[in-house]
């Protein structure tokens, strides 16, 4: 078993991020928790929650992925495919658990900001509707 290798692809929407044919193991966490694999594993199907996958190349190399969720298939005990919604790579957990960290601020920022137009759009909207209500003469009565 020591020859045989894992083809591991891992992609979003928008792109295949990673296809290596020469990776020996994977380690990666569902909601049941750790786990890893090796070739010959068994066929399965998981969803990931937000968390660091990491796999060892055949040269040795340690890599990791930090991935937003996503579904993780084995198939054939060497065929690992994963999707995501978004990945960022690297081999230095450290840096990457940084890059993340800068991507979250600058997600919430740009939440905050898109909430602060909504607001701004909807008092827009109250005050054109109180100034129509207002500035509208008076209906004549019966």
């Amino acid at each position: 078993m020591s020859g045989r290798r894992l083809h591991l692809v891992i992609a979003t929407p928008a792109t295949v991020v990673r296809d290596l044919d020469d990776v020996v193991s994977v380690r990666a966490e569902d909601a049941s928790g750790g786990f890893g694999i090796l070739p010959g594993h068994a066929d399965f199907l998981t969803v990931l929650d937000a968390s660091v996958i990491g796999w060892r190349r055949a040269d040795g190399r340690a890599e990791y992925g930090v991935v937003s969720g996503g579904v993780l298939r084995v198939e054939g005990g060497c065929d690992i495919s994963l999707a995501a919604r978004s990945v960022v790579t690297g081999t230095d957990p450290e840096r990457l658990k940084a890059d993340i960290a800068a991507a979250r601020e600058a997600r919430d920022d740009a939440d905050r900001k898109a909430r602060t137009a909504e607001v701004g759009m909807q008092t827009r909207a109250v005050r054109q509707m109180v100034r129509y209500l207002r500035d509208r003469p008076e209906e004549a009565t019966p």
